[in-house]
Formats: structure tokens, C-alpha cells, sequence
């Protein structure tokens, strides 16, 4: 245990206003008389928390209505990946004109950090952050699409249909941003469509913010028609997909978090069983792709058909 770590834990031993013996702190600590010495020392000379020994109790205490907290507060490893994350997406909106407005909440994240002993260069330099598959976006439409998306306004766009190559004009009802697998997506009420979609970003050309307020639609529809299947393309889910992986990889897949809905076991060889809801079977069937041999789709029968048939498709590019 190193010593900054150590000294957070005199604090979180004693702020239950409990009083803990010296013996019973250092069997807890795993130090010895002289380390608990010099960290007693230290904390109150020079962190300045108020610990102190209390005769009636029988051990150390910190005094009460104590509040205070002591420097560089220690991140949970989820903690600082967002604080980090936050100030590296802001900082991916520049050059336009979103970037500059929002450099005081960058200048207020390096406060914050420093003020807990992290500095922004620093932090910089011992954490990465690896894209992939990131698409770049112009980021006047990436701030147009989020001033009507915050602002409640109908948006005239140019969309670019990947799949057909065709483009199309549409008024939209933008209701949230999503930020998904490094990229952003607009989920959004297509007068055009006359129903939800969800819109990559990068796709969107010539896109200008209305006057006409955005139809609204309640958050329980757009959790139930965009977010109850697997993977961006949402729509209600219509079938679960069963997926078995091996031993081998089930170290991993166990862990992981494909939908929240999701439900999984153990097989008694190690393997495991994962069972996914899934309305478009576009990017499930991607997944499914990328591990290879190590997982086998148990159903639905047509999922089962489309993963044989592309295995082959790509067994027969190497003959």
C-alpha cells in the first residue's frame, strides 16, 4: 500500500467518529509502531487533520464536526476517466465556434484537478485515450445540431444514407445527443420518416436551426423505440440473440456489458452464455463477426443463417 493511499485510510477508519486503538490501526494498516508514528506526524503538522487520542474511549478519534478533507482527493478509476474524458471531448470541438465558448469550463476543469493534486498536463501524459473507429465531424453542424438540440428548435438537414448512398433533405425534432462507440449520434423525430431515428452526426451536411419548436416526445417512448435493442439502431426489440462463447474468451465477455438487459450464465466447462435483445441485426451481427471461432450463435435460427452465411462469404475471399 503506498503512503498516500495509506493516509486516506486514517480518515475512513475514523469517520464513524469510532475510536480505534494504535494497535488496532496499525493490525488494519499492516504498519509497524514507527510507521504509525510518522504518519500521525504527518497528518497533523502537515496535512493538518485534527486526529487525537481520546483516554475515555480507549483510542484515536478525529475531533468532532471535523470537515475536513484532505488534498488531492483519490479518484475511483470511473472518476477520473470522466473528469478526463469530459475536458478531452471539449477540447475535440475546437476549432469551431463551441470550443471557445466553452474554454472557462475547461479552464475550470484544470482548477478542479489541480486543486486535487492532479495536473491537467500530467494527467495528460499518464492516460491515453485510443479511438477507434472515430469519424470526424465538421463542428459547426456538431454545434447546430446541439443549439436546437438544447434549444428545442426543428432542424433542416442533409442526410447521407450510408448503407444506400443516397441523400435526402429532412426537417427533424431533435431530442437528444448520444455519444456512442466514439462517435455522436442524434436520436430524432423525422417528419419526413414520421417516426424516430437515430442519425449519425457525421452524416449530416447543411444543417441549419429553425425557428419552429421541436416536437417533443416522452423519454419513456424514446428509451422503448431507440434504446431497447442492441447497438445504435435501436427500435423495439423483436428477438434475443443467444450467444455461447468459449472458456477462453468467457474470461472476458462475462464481465462486459452488452445491453442492461442483458442476461447471462455460466456452462459448466467454462463457457458462457449471453443472451442479448436485438431489434436490427446490423451491428450485433458485426460483433458477432469479430470474435471468430470463439463464439457459436445458438438463436434465433435467422441471426444463426446470416453469421454462417457471412462466415462463408468471408472463408471464400482466402481460398
Amino acid at each position: 500500500m503506498s503512503e498516500l493511499v495509506r493516509l486516506y485510510r486514517y480518515r475512513e477508519l475514523l469517520s464513524a467518529r469510532r475510536a480505534l486503538s494504535a494497535q488496532e490501526l496499525q493490525q488494519r494498516l499492516e504498519i509497524s509502531p514507527a510507521t504509525f508514528k510518522r504518519d500521525l506526524a504527518k497528518l497533523r503538522d502537515q496535512i493538518g487533520l485534527p486526529i487525537r487520542h481520546d483516554r475515555e474511549r480507549g483510542g484515536y478519534v478525529l475531533e468532532p464536526g471535523d470537515s475536513h478533507e484532505l488534498p488531492g482527493l483519490w479518484f475511483r478509476p470511473e472518476e477520473i476517466q470522466a473528469l478526463v474524458t469530459i475536458r478531452h471531448l471539449l477540447e475535440q470541438l475546437e476549432p469551431g465556434m463551441l470550443g471557445p465558448r466553452l474554454r472557462p469550463l475547461q479552464d475550470r476543469l484544470a482548477q478542479l484537478m489541480a486543486s486535487h493534486g492532479l495536473a491537467h498536463e500530467d494527467v495528460a501524459r499518464r492516460i491515453r485515450l485510443v479511438h477507434a473507429g472515430k469519424r470526424q465531424l465538421e463542428p459547426q453542424h456538431f454545434e447546430a445540431v446541439a443549439a436546437a438540440t438544447l434549444g428545442r428548435h426543428r432542424l433542416r438537414v442533409r442526410h447521407f444514407n450510408r448503407q444506400s448512398g443516397e441523400r435526402s433533405e429532412r426537417t427533424l425534432s431533435p431530442q437528444r445527443l448520444v455519444h456512442y462507440r466514439d462517435n455522436w449520434y442524434l436520436d430524432a423525430w423525422c417528419h419526413l420518416r414520421e417516426g424516430l431515428r437515430s442519425f449519425s452526426v457525421d452524416a449530416l451536411s447543411d444543417v441549419h436551426v429553425l425557428e419552429e419548436a421541436a416536437t417533443e416526445i416522452d423519454d419513456a417512448v424514446l428509451d422503448e423505440q431507440l434504446g431497447a435493442g442492441y447497438g445504435i439502431f435501436g427500435g423495439s426489440a423483436g428477438a434475443w440473440a443467444v450467444l455461447r462463447f468459449t472458456p477462453e474468451r468467457a474470461r472476458w465477455v462475462r464481465r462486459e456489458q452488452w445491453h442492461p438487459k442483458q442476461r447471462g450464465h455460466d456452462e459448466p466447462d467454462g463457457g458462457y452464455v449471453l443472451e442479448v435483445p436485438y431489434s436490427d441485426d446490423r451491428e450485433i451481427l458485426g460483433d458477432i463477426l469479430r470474435f471468430g471461432a470463439d463464439v457459436e450463435v445458438l438463436g434465433p435460427a435467422d441471426l444463426r443463417r446470416k453469421v454462417h452465411a457471412a462466415s462463408l462469404a468471408i472463408a471464400a475471399r482466402y481460398v
